[in-house]
């Protein structure tokens, strides 16, 4: 069962509209729930991160089918840390191991592979293995594929705002937003977030403003291609106003 947010409900288009399906350019997802899944299933966690890196994949193929521009998976927050160190450490090595093993596919599909957040925290091997990757896709201009790891939005805001402050620069949204990690993007139109819980966790706070929102209670090794879609076709029942009025908006469409 899918949720959404409750004051999208006035907010949804006419069939006719639904019809006439959009591609969102920018989909983003917060990829919950695959310790709980493991668990359910009387495994450890890791077995969990383990399935959702097949569905992280998955949703790149079908991203990249569709048309969509960017797709970025929070991978690892920087509040992440605090979790059991077994399970740290698996998803680092996890992490690391993925990245040379699925570079030379992005590579091939003409997928651009951006991680985004702070790349210091890692150690040395990963960090190697981050540039490598990055440095054999950069070319690429099909999906752009971007791994939000070791990353807050928090974190974000501030480090952009400290590149101004060094720089002597004045503070205004445009600039703010050049310094952010995002910068050379699109914010994302449609922000999906699984595993039941309802909330964004620090998640491209700054570049979410105008996000459309869909939870949905499966957990993340559960959220296959066709709950994807399903999460595009509500997004176009949804009427993106931007501050303006419905009529204002129903207005320019015509």
């Amino acid at each position: 069962m899918k949720r959404v947010r409750e004051d999208s409900l006035d907010q949804k288009a006419p069939p006719e509209e639904a019809a006439n399906s959009k591609v969102p350019q920018h989909i983003a997802i917060i990829m919950d729930g695959n310790g709980r899944w493991a668990q359910a299933r009387g495994k450890k966690r890791v077995f969990g991160h383990k399935a959702g890196m097949e569905r992280a994949r998955e949703m790149a193929e079908v991203c990249g089918e569709l048309g969509v521009k960017y797709l970025t998976l929070f991978a690892f927050s920087s509040e992440n840390w605090n979790r059991p160190k077994d399970e740290v450490s698996f998803l680092m090595e996890l992490f690391a191991t993925s990245l040379k093993n699925e570079s030379k596919k992005l590579h091939k599909n003409n997928v651009k592979l951006m991680v985004i957040g702070d790349k210091d925290g890692f150690d040395r091997r990963l960090r190697k293995a981050i540039e490598k990757a990055e440095a054999l896709t950069q070319d690429n201009d099909g999906l752009y594929l971007q791994i939000a790891a070791n990353y807050g939005g928090r974190w974000d805001i501030v480090q952009a705002a400290q590149a101004l402050a060094e720089q002597g620069a004045e503070i205004t949204e445009e600039s703010l937003q050049s310094k952010l990690v995002t910068a050379d993007g699109v914010d994302p139109d449609l922000l999906i977030r699984t595993g039941g819980e309802q909330r964004i966790s620090n998640f491209l706070m700054w570049q979410a403003a105008y996000a459309e929102l869909y939870f949905s209670d499966a957990l993340w090794p559960d959220f296959d291609g066709k709950a994807l879609k399903a999460a595009i076709e509500d997004f176009n029942r949804r009427q993106r106003r931007f501050g303006k009025t419905g009529e204002q908006v129903a207005t320019a469409s015509d």
